[in-house]
């Protein structure tokens, strides 16, 4: 009765570090191999790197091709699911494998709040080779430990090898199944790095923010009659409209995110005003307005409202929010010019981009490889835009996923400087 009774009316809380997924329908990648994504071929490449019998992998890969293996559970540090082999009966399985200490998570979290695409990334369900450089998520050979109720003392077994196999395809859908096995859930994660990300993101206002001038209530209160002194000068124009108030969720206020889109919309076209006296949307592509709606939106990362907006935006242009998030950055960097940039190659005619080369090598900077407007290395990209200005760019090595990075300038060694931060 008294359990019962505790539990009328109790709202039952989500667990999501326990986590079950029905039978994974099996696919190869177009280049034959078993994953689709690096994380999870990197998944697989522990398992054969472990495996002391190739034919027993063999075995498990067909097992996992014909849907030998029932709905997998997965919780921290553990992967289990029964698995259907030559007996009526399924087989108990499971893979264990050892859980990130606070150390690994704190090197996690820092990388994934330290630049704007890896949170963008994490938003489109893709995870950057930088992260597990620094953090060591994939399991390395010899960390993915197999269990099994068959007779079979292999290691792994093949029903172990079909399980180990079928999971490489959960990580392919969604690496946040990758943290769940090394300890943190996904609100866990999220809500730690929506913290971070809003933390970093005052600091940088509050530095930025100029001294307000201000005049005493009492002077201004003075008795009638008396000389008040002047009033103090227009504040100056800010660099950027100013972020607006925060609308905590209220049932009987209209929809946080809407109020929130409405004010920083009217800040935007205010400062718009303010600075040229046109107004800056009625020449905008529905994809331009997108990108400048979601880069004026003051967000500070993962949170539900800012997933919303670039979720719901992408969708409705056909863009995945990877694509828009790259976007925002081009955008927060240069405006419209800076989109143009981001999705434009064009031939510079002879002149500023054909003495970029040699003033970067007489710098004492590695050399870049010219094509069109670009000047490429391998991390860092120069690209000239039609203003004249060179924006700068960045990527995880020898990856084309380049990012915009750092404020445009007019000399190229200024500008690549700006990003090494010398």
């Amino acid at each position: 009765m008294n359990r019962a009774r505790a539990g009328h009316g109790a709202v039952a809380r989500h667990d999501d570090r326990r986590r079950s997924f029905p039978q994974v329908a099996p696919r190869e990648a177009p280049d034959g191999r078993f994953a689709a994504t690096w994380w999870g071929n990197a998944w697989v490449e522990a398992l054969e790197d472990t495996a002391l019998d190739p034919a027993r992998l063999a075995r498990g890969k067909a097992y996992a091709g014909r849907g030998h293996v029932d709905a997998i559970t997965v919780t921290p540090g553990r992967v289990v699911a029964y698995v259907h082999g030559s007996r009526p009966r399924p087989y108990r399985t499971e893979i264990r494998m050892r859980t990130l200490g606070d150390d690994g998570w704190e090197d996690f979290l820092d990388g994934a709040t330290a630049r704007p695409d890896h949170i963008a990334a994490l938003l489109d369900k893709d995870v950057p080779h930088a992260l597990e450089a620094v953090t060591g998520l994939l399991p390395a050979p010899g960390d993915l430990v197999p269990d099994c109720s068959c007779p079979d003392d292999g290691y792994p077994c093949k029903h172990a090898a079909a399980l180990c196999y079928q999971a490489a395809r959960l990580l392919d859908e969604d690496p946040f199944v990758l943290f769940l096995m090394r300890g943190r859930g996904e609100q866990e994660l999220l809500a730690e790095l929506t913290r971070r990300n809003a933390a970093r993101s005052a600091a940088e206002a509050d530095a930025a923010a100029p001294p307000m001038p201000t005049v005493p209530a009492r002077t201004a209160l003075d008795a009638a009659g008396a000389v008040l002194p002047p009033l103090p000068a227009p504040l100056p124009l800010p660099d950027r409209p100013g972020r607006p108030a925060a609308f905590p969720p209220d049932p009987a206020a209209p929809d946080p995110l809407a109020l929130d889109l409405l004010a920083t919309e009217a800040a935007a076209r205010a400062h718009a005003f303010l600075v040229t006296g046109l107004d800056p949307v009625a020449a905008l592509t529905p994809w331009q307005d997108a990108v400048r709606l979601a880069a004026a939106h003051p967000g500070s990362g993962l949170t539900a409202s800012t997933r919303a907006l670039y979720r719901d935006l992408a969708r409705a242009l056909d863009r995945t929010p990877t694509d828009l998030a790259r976007a925002v950055a081009a955008w927060r960097q240069g405006g419209a010019e800076g989109l143009a940039v981001l999705e434009e190659a064009w031939d510079p005619p002879a002149g500023p981009f054909d003495r970029a080369r040699p003033a970067l090598l007489a710098a004492g900077l590695p050399a870049f490889r010219p094509w069109r407007n670009r000047l490429s290395g391998r991390s860092l990209q120069l690209r000239l835009g039609r203003d004249g200005l060179w924006y700068g760019y960045e990527s995880d090595a020898d990856r084309e996923d380049w990012w915009p990075r750092g404020a445009p300038g007019q000399d190229p060694v200024d500008t690549l400087d700006g990003l090494l931060g010398r």
